[in-house]
């Protein structure tokens, strides 16, 4: 568990970087002044500025952010100059070179480089741009899974109790090698009731497992009473790899979209709202442990897997996310004018609340779940 908690913090401050990290480029490309860009969060632990933008690493290590000039509408109120503070300037009087340290400059701040004062379309890129970057580093790792390959086998996802896997002392995470799941379910069920040797990969190690598949089999268990899932990926090219990983990820994204489609639309419908496929931290960290028993290419698939579904939940149109901001961004564009800052600021600040007491509601019956 505490490994799994481990990879869990990792992935998640990866990819909340990387989202992060796409808000901050597409800043920058866009001339915007940029005046932090953390990792982690807040207090800050160490800090430096370079240029005009301090760049920190904060003491909670999940994520980190980006703060952009005039991004907070109370920026507005700023729309003259900016002190930054440079660590050291070298001042040319005409005859000789001095050096001052801690010196302020003033820098002329054009209405230009405030995130307010962008045009709609400007404003949209760079709230889109975090999405952008999750989609792209999850198919980055897709990509990644398909040029490594992984030989063909199926591994061992589940074991029933006092079931003849369990009592042979087979494990979650063991890979039959050689074999895809059909052919392994039809040797089993031919030698059902004879004692038949198995060759377990496990934690790279081969182990022969002698074991005696059941003739009647309790319902839903099988002759050995486990969970098979077929693994085994050819080994592509670079070029085929990034096309195949392109589809892979475009594929699942619709997926995701179409179970949260689902969810909400049960919602307020009434209908059936199966809230079983939905994890909160506890979730994540008991598949993330199962992952890394299984190992890095299980791992990867996770990281691909979550990275996705960030792209998919952060451009969902709700306060407090970027599609939400979106949404608000295009009301301006229909109505003429910006909403009001007290709207925007409250319906952000519901919008999190509701969020963080799913999270809560999700985490409890995840914890009674497991």
């Amino acid at each position: 568990m505490l490994l799994g908690i481990i990879f869990v913090i990792i992935f998640l401050s990866v990819l909340v970087l990387v989202h992060e990290l796409g808000h901050f480029l597409a800043a920058k490309k866009f001339g915007l002044l940029v005046e932090e860009f953390g990792f982690g969060l807040p207090p800050r632990i160490w800090g430096k500025k370079i240029g005009e933008t301090m760049y920190s690493i904060n003491a909670l290590p999940f994520g980190g952010f980006v703060r952009i000039y005039g991004e907070n509408r109370e920026d507005e109120a700023l729309n003259g100059e900016v002190l930054i503070e440079k660590s050291e300037v070298v001042v040319d009087d005409g005859e000789t070179l001095a050096q001052a340290t801690s010196e302020e400059i003033t820098v002329k701040n054009s209405a230009e480089r405030g995130f307010s004062f962008l045009s709609s379309w400007k404003k949209a890129v760079v709230l889109v741009a975090g999405v952008v970057m999750n989609f792209l580093f999850g198919w980055l790792v897709i990509s990644l899974i398909l040029l490594m390959g992984v030989s063909q086998g199926i591994f061992i996802s589940q074991i029933f109790k006092n079931s003849p896997a369990e009592v042979s002392g087979l494990k979650v995470g063991d890979v039959v090698p050689g074999m895809s799941a059909e052919q392994f379910i039809k040797f089993v069920n031919e030698n059902a009731g004879k004692q038949i040797s198995l060759r377990v990969e496990h934690d790279g190690l081969l182990k022969e497992i002698q074991i005696t598949p059941r003739k009647n089999p309790p319902q839903g268990e099988g002759a050995l009473g486990i969970g098979l899932v077929d693994s085994g990926i050819p080994k592509q090219n670079f070029f085929s790899a990034l096309w195949e990983g392109a589809k892979l990820s475009l594929e699942t994204l619709k997926l995701i979209f179409v179970s949260l489609f689902n969810l909400i639309a049960g919602i307020f419908t009434g209908g059936k709202v199966n809230l079983e496929q939905v994890s909160g931290p506890v979730g994540i960290v008991k598949i993330t442990t199962q992952a890394s028993e299984l190992g890095i290419v299980y791992l990867l698939q996770l990281l691909a897997l979550i990275s996705l579904n960030l792209a998919v939940l952060n451009i969902f149109p709700f306060p407090a996310l970027d599609g939400g901001r979106l949404l608000f961004l295009l009301v301006e564009k229909i109505k003429g004018s910006p909403l009001p800052a007290k709207f925007e600021q409250y319906a952000n600040a519901a919008g999190m609340a509701l969020l963080l007491i799913l999270m809560v509601l999700i985490t409890i019956r995840d914890i009674i779940r497991f």
